[in-house]
């Protein structure tokens, strides 16, 4: 097993976090990718070609690193619902839905700078939506304010009590980072994690 520097193509403090429950050396940086998606692309390509171009726009920095790119995209009945940005956009997405059950689904990438070399993995996680009152949605938005999380919902905050039910294999995946995807990925490219 090889030690190479690792990066993480990502400024959000939950995917930090969540890299840092792992006890390894990483460094982050802003890959300031367009997140829009392509005319016609179906939303579980969109989260893949965002984490693999995350991580190919910070490649030029790090020449030598395994770089992490992750992204999420909330699909319902084929309509995607990304980040909110504003409080209107988020009491709307949550109006549509409370009492549904949504597909959180991951992008993640592990790059090789060096290589070029691009493994891919999509994550997806059900989440079944309490089904919540105005006020409720109104009272978790003022209190929690997920206006950049994809959904608005913020599972590793108040988010969790919006939901009923989670179905999927990685609970870290919800949060934007999947670390049991990750951690195999790592290993097949030759990073010890342990």
């Amino acid at each position: 097993m090889t030690c190479r520097q690792l990066v993480l193509a990502s400024t959000s403090p939950f995917r930090r976090d969540l890299l840092n429950r792992l006890g390894i050396s990483f460094n982050t940086a802003n890959p300031q990718t367009d997140e829009s998606p392509l005319p016609g692309e179906f939303p579980e390509y969109t989260a893949l070609r965002l984490s693999e171009a995350k991580a190919r726009a910070v490649a030029h920095l790090f020449p030598d690193a395994l770089i992490i790119g992750s992204d999420q995209v909330a699909i319902l009945d084929g309509q995607v619902y990304g980040k909110p940005g504003t409080h209107d956009n988020a009491v709307r997405q949550l109006q549509t839905m409370r009492g549904k059950t949504v597909n959180f689904y991951t992008g993640l990438c592990l790059l090789d700078a060096k290589t070029g070399a691009a493994q891919t993995r999509g994550i997806p996680t059900l989440v079944t939506f309490r089904n919540l009152t105005d006020e409720e949605i109104e009272n978790y938005l003022r209190r929690e304010q997920p206006y950049n999380c994809a959904g608005a919902a913020k599972s590793e905050g108040l988010g969790i009590a919006i939901i009923a039910r989670m179905q999927g294999d990685d609970p870290n995946a919800l949060i934007g980072l999947p670390l049991i995807a990750l951690c195999d990925l790592l290993r097949e490219a030759g990073f010890s994690v342990l």
